[in-house]
């Protein structure tokens, strides 16, 4: 069975000024957006993971996609992957948070095809890099259920890819892998990238 998508959808986004789940995209929300282009994984029905903006989130959530609540989200990222891991119990998750927005659909694609030729390793870790900076990992990424099992509350996802094994990257040519949705500055960057201008 593929991954299932998970979009990460927890903090307050305080420093953007509006939730970034529900920022338009020519017509698109955030959320809409993810969840179509994610469709590669379809290892169980697309999960978002709400916290601040819970209510909000709820009512816009795409059909086909099932909203839970995260209710330690100030605590970061980690209690949603867990709030997302104890929703979707023995399933390798991609994980795609709402801080990347613009990922094409071909870097889902992309991962889908590259964990599946890794033989979806139980506690494999696949995040995307662009040929210009091997090194440095974006979003999404793909971890596998046995690694999931392992993360406490008490860690970070950096902690927890450390002990992934195997640790398995995917070159792409996209450079919304490596995106960070948090200011309004960075709003009006990426609406100007995705309207085409440069």
């Amino acid at each position: 069975m593929k991954p299932a998508l998970v979009i990460l959808a927890g903090g307050a986004s305080r420093r953007l000024g509006q939730c970034k789940a529900l920022v338009e995209w020519s017509g698109a929300s955030t959320l809409e957006r993810l969840a179509r282009a994610g469709a590669a994984f379809d290892g169980g029905r697309a999960l978002v993971v709400a916290g601040a903006d819970l209510e909000r989130i709820a009512a816009r959530t795409p059909r086909g996609v099932e909203c839970v609540h995260n209710p330690r989200w100030a605590d970061g990222r980690t209690g949603s992957v867990l709030a997302a891991r104890d929703a979707r119990p023995g399933l390798d998750l991609c994980i795609a948070p709402v801080d990347t927005p613009l990922v094409e659909p071909e870097v889902f694609e992309l991962l889908a095809a590259s964990w599946a030729r890794a033989g979806a390793p139980e506690r494999g870790w696949l995040a995307p890099c662009t040929a210009a900076e091997p090194r440095r990992f974006g979003h999404p990424v793909v971890i596998g259920r046995a690694l999931l099992v392992e993360l406490s509350a008490s860690e970070s996802l950096r902690e927890l890819r450390a002990r992934a094994a195997p640790l398995l990257q995917a070159p792409c040519a996209f450079v919304s892998i490596l995106d960070d949705l948090d200011t309004p500055e960075d709003l009006s960057r990426l609406r100007r990238r995705a309207a085409g201008d440069s």
